[in-house]
C-alpha cells in the first residue's frame, strides 16, 4: 500500500493521515472519558483530546522543522518507512527508538499541561497526570502497531 509506505510528514497531509489522526483523537477521547467518568462517550473529552492533539501536533511540526532543516514531522512523530530507515541495522533501530521515545515524552508533557489546564476544576492533578500517561501509552501502542505494520511490511 504505497500511500502508507511514506513518512508521516507526507502521510499527515493525505486523507488517510487525517483519518488516522481522527482515529487517535477518538481513542484518546474515549479513554479519557472512561477513565475519568466511567462512561465511554462524554463529548467533552473528545474536545479535550482534539485540543491537546492539535497543540501537540503544531508544536511537533514546528520543532521538527527547526531540528531537521525542513523534514516535516520526522522528529515529532518519527514514523518513517523502510525507504528512510533500515530497522535491521543496530543504528537504524536504535535511532528510531530514541526519536520515538523522545517524541512520546514531549507529547506527554504537552498533553499533560493542556489537560491540567482544561480539567483541573473537575479532577485532581494526580488523576489527570496518570490518565494522560495511560491514554497516551495506549494510543501510541495502537497507533504504532497500525503505522509501522504498514510502513515496514
Amino acid at each position: 500500500m504505497i500511500p502508507f509506505n511514506v513518512s508521516f510528514g507526507i502521510f499527515a497531509f493525505l486523507p488517510q493521515g487525517w483519518l488516522f489522526m481522527l482515529f487517535v483523537i477518538f481513542i484518546e477521547g474515549s479513554l479519557l472519558s472512561k477513565s475519568l467518568t466511567g462512561s465511554w462517550k462524554q463529548k467533552k473529552f473528545y474536545r479535550v483530546s482534539l485540543v491537546t492533539n492539535v497543540v501537540s501536533g503544531i508544536a511537533g511540526f514546528l520543532l521538527s522543522m527547526a531540528l531537521n532543516g525542513g523534514w516535516w514531522l520526522v522528529i515529532w512523530i518519527p514514523w518513517v518507512s523502510r525507504n528512510e530507515v533500515n530497522i535491521f541495522t543496530r543504528t537504524g533501530l536504535f535511532n528510531l527508538v530514541i526519536y520515538y521515545t523522545l517524541a512520546f515524552v514531549l507529547t506527554i508533557v504537552i498533553e499533560t499541561v493542556i489537560n491540567l489546564l482544561l480539567l483541573k476544576k473537575q479532577y485532581n492533578n494526580i488523576r489527570i497526570i496518570k490518565t494522560t500517561l495511560a491514554v497516551n501509552l495506549i494510543s501510541y501502542l495502537i497507533g504504532s502497531i497500525v503505522l509501522y505494520s504498514y510502513s515496514f511490511s
